[in-house]
């Protein structure tokens, strides 16, 4: 049998092309095999519905992690606006040239995001140091501020910009 009489034979030439296209759709099965594989979620998926199953749950578990980080934020958040956010110090002479301690006294304000807090300052000399404390609301205190005082809490109001 020679190539031209095996051509002939239309019943040859059927075989041959089914056993092609099987080999084609063999190829394209075990592709389609391997993709479904990768799309079934979970160590125990054999089925696109177990797959689902696990992806739904999946997605309540982080919206269950979302609303817990919110609520956590929203705390800390709050706790945030009540913590000191400003600082602002000043060093000073009070005796201005008569030599009795420096610029060794010092304002310093501490203030949050709301504007309350605390002004210390202390006034150095030779002799004694003494420190004073005044409440602040709203970038105020109802105690009467030195000018040095005044300027820390102005400073300490413009670090929270």
């Amino acid at each position: 049998m020679n190539f031209q009489t095996l051509l002939n034979n239309p019943l040859l030439i059927a075989v041959i092309i089914l056993a092609i296209v099987t080999v084609i759709l063999l190829v394209l099965l075990i592709l389609i095999h391997l993709k479904l594989k990768r799309f079934l979620v979970g160590v125990d998926a054999q089925h696109i519905g177990d797959s689902l199953v696990n992806v739904s749950s999946d997605v309540r578990e982080l919206q269950e992690f979302r609303t817990e980080l919110e609520k956590y934020l929203t705390e800390v958040e709050r706790r945030l606006k009540k913590s000191i956010q400003s600082v602002h110090t000043v060093r000073f002479n009070p005796f201005k040239g008569t030599g009795g301690g420096g610029n060794q006294s010092f304002a310093t304000a501490f203030i949050n995001e709301e504007g309350d807090g605390v002004v210390v300052s202390s006034l150095y000399s030779r002799d004694h140091v003494s420190v004073f404390s005044k409440p602040v609301k709203k970038h105020a205190s109802e105690y009467e501020l030195s000018d040095e005082e005044r300027e820390v809490l102005d400073g300490a109001k413009k670090g929270l910009k």
